[in-house]
């Protein structure tokens, strides 16, 4: 299969680009054809249809999910050489936002449900930890009661990353609704997607959230220039494909959440360990991650057999180049990098019939039963 088109792919953005059709054109139509091409008014009505679907005050759309960690945070308070403590099995955007503001990030280990552990964020911190930044990887939300304890009781913001959980829930809580500020991603890798680059924050602070709208527009208001800001809005045209994508997505989670389940049934008796969703969760599923024993060997098997797979992430950010400076090593977080070892991502995505799942599990189980 090396070099073609896989047969299962692990993201099929033309298949739902095909799914929905006219609805599709009639958006990137109505984004294109009223003229408001940059912070158009489609922006503030897709900010409206946010917050109401996540419950908060506030949501302010801007130009990626990056920006909107870096413009949070900013405008939540956090000042250069301040310490944020986030995971290292992250993507590499939460803490490049925090270097990117002058911050400094301070990892802390991650338990076996994949997120960071709030016992090492209690022994992370530090005379200079400004915050918490908290990621929602994969879809399955962070134990949001032990990270808000132990933030009211240091005095520290909450920073959330959920990039990839728009739609999970914690104690039917949603995910970006916790902390400070949320910060999220519609990459078109998210469930919730563009066709290209965007982000939002929710806050229930109201302060904060005009901040945000000065410093998306290099920190203008009527009155003049309060700060200097960035240029980080989102186009109409995003805005109008989100709003119809919103729209649809209680279907698109309901498949994605019928796949991952398909797969925790299929997979309980082979050597792959998946973690289930919890009595308190309601886990959307961006990523479908399992570790696997002789994972790469199994990657390259299913690759064979026409089934596309990612790594989510195979090197730690404190083991990449960019953090050198910070001063880790190899060791430092263990679980971290036991599980970076092992894990591998299936696809999960809303495209996939019960069939095709079926071929996953059915090509896993093969690769363990050849020895």
């Amino acid at each position: 299969m090396s070099g073609t088109v896989p047969e299962i792919p692990f993201l099929d953005l033309a298949a739902q680009a095909a799914e929905e059709g006219e609805a599709l054109q009639a958006a990137l139509a109505r984004g294109v054809m009223d003229g408001g091409w940059v912070g158009g008014p489609l922006v503030a009505e897709l900010e409206a249809a946010l917050a109401a679907a996540l419950g908060t005050p506030h949501v302010v759309a801007v130009s990626s999910g990056t920006d909107a960690l870096m413009l949070g945070m900013v405008a939540a308070g956090i000042a250069p050489g301040d310490e944020v403590i986030t995971p290292p099995n992250s993507f590499v955007a939460s803490t490049a936002a925090i270097r990117h503001i002058g911050a400094v990030p301070v990892f802390a280990d991650v338990a076996d449900d994949i997120n960071i552990d709030p016992d090492a964020v209690a022994r992370a911190i530090g005379p200079r930890t400004r915050a918490i930044m908290p990621v929602h990887l994969g879809g399955r939300v962070c134990d949001m009661d032990r990270i808000g304890e132990i933030a009211q009781a240091h005095g520290l913001l909450v920073i959330e990353d959920a990039a990839q959980a728009f739609g999970s829930k914690f104690q039917d809580r949603a995910a970006g609704t916790f902390g400070t500020v949320g910060c999220f991603s519609t990459h078109p890798a998210k469930n919730l997607n563009g066709v290209g680059d965007g982000g939002f924050v929710a806050t229930a602070d109201a302060a904060i959230a005009d901040r945000i709208r000065r410093l998306r527009s290099h920190g203008t208001t009527p009155s003049g220039v309060v700060e200097f800001g960035f240029v980080s809005r989102l186009d109409n045209v995003q805005a109008a494909v989100l709003l119809m994508r919103l729209q649809r997505l209680p279907s698109v989670e309901a498949r994605r959440r019928r796949n991952a389940d398909l797969y925790l049934r299929l997979l309980q008796d082979s050597p792959v360990r998946a973690v289930p969703e919890r009595q308190h969760e309601y886990n959307t599923w961006s990523t479908f991650r399992v570790e696997a024993p002789d994972r790469d060997r199994l990657a390259a098997h299913l690759r064979q057999a026409g089934i596309q797979t990612a790594m989510h992430y195979p090197v730690p950010i404190h083991l990449q180049p960019a953090a050198a400076g910070l001063g880790y090593k190899a060791g430092d977080f263990p679980e971290t990098e036991r599980q970076a070892a092992h894990t591998l991502s299936l696809p999960v995505h809303q495209s996939l019939g019960a069939e095709a799942v079926a071929r996953v599990a059915e090509a896993i189980g093969s690769f363990y039963r050849q020895g």
